[in-house]
């Protein structure tokens, strides 16, 4: 079936599909993790393979926290038993309902809610003291506007996290093996790509480099405090070649 309506919404039900595949990002943790969280043995992740660092979070008891584009019950229910009051917005209503799950099963709030996060943030300006931003952004096609929602939405001294690729995963082949691929990787304005996107099933991906990414930080009002660098953690030359392919990074609210 064609990829039909807006992107967003075609992102949502490929993801949704994936969800029901058994997709890793979609898969909620279980009881034992939270429990582990609870006695303060905790990590997440903001890109595939490296946890951030506990320094990069602050003080998390009483800190009121908005995971964008984070459902999937990964990052909330760790972050709620570090003595978080966590709000979590998603797109995709199974990555919203893996939150509901956990948070039933373990008994703790959590606020939910359903957005795009390419429109106005549906929260007061500085509402939260950290967002939490796990790779997303691959499937939006401007980066800029959502850091400078995020920027108003954060106290002033706020802390963002956030993970994105690299452009090197839209420059290559399926085998990672040749460069193939012009940058931006841009499927709205280059329909081909959409085409290729569609036979795999992959969404409509977007590549963004840094200009845009650390750029718009700095251009937002945000000073970059850290960064690191993390490899796709999956099979291929990449991987293999220990090339960067995402970067997270620890930026405060001006």
């Amino acid at each position: 079936m064609a990829y039909e309506g807006a992107y967003q919404d075609i992102n949502a039900r490929v993801l949704t599909g994936w969800i029901e595949e058994g997709w890793e990002w979609g898969k909620p943790i279980e009881h034992a993790a939270y429990e582990r969280a609870l006695a303060g043995e905790w990590e997440i992740l903001l890109t595939p393979t490296k946890p951030v660092p506990r320094a990069w979070f602050g003080r998390l008891e009483g800190a009121r926290v908005l995971g964008l584009a984070s459902g999937g019950a990964q990052q909330m229910p760790i972050l709620t038993a570090a003595g978080a009051q966590c709000t979590v917005l998603d797109y995709t209503t199974a990555q919203l309902d893996a939150e509901r799950l956990v948070a039933e099963r373990e008994g703790y709030r959590i606020d939910i809610v359903q957005a795009d996060m390419t429109r106005p943030l549906p929260f007061a300006d500085a509402s939260f003291d950290l967002v939490v931003n796990p790779v997303s952004v691959c499937y939006v096609r401007e980066v800029e506007p959502i850091w400078r929602e995020v920027a108003r939405v954060l106290r002033p001294g706020g802390t963002f996290l956030t993970g994105f690729d690299l452009p090197i995963c839209f420059a290559v082949d399926d085998d990672e093996c040749q460069l193939v691929n012009r940058i931006p990787f841009d499927p709205v304005a280059n329909p081909a790509l959409l085409e290729e996107l569609e036979a795999t099933d992959s969404g409509v991906q977007f590549s963004h480099g840094l200009e845009e990414t650390l750029g718009g930080l700095l251009r937002t009002g945000f000073a970059i405090c850290d960064l690191y660098e993390d490899t796709t953690g999956t099979e291929g030359n990449l991987q293999d070649l220990n090339i960067p392919a995402f970067l997270a990074v620890q930026a405060l609210k001006r």
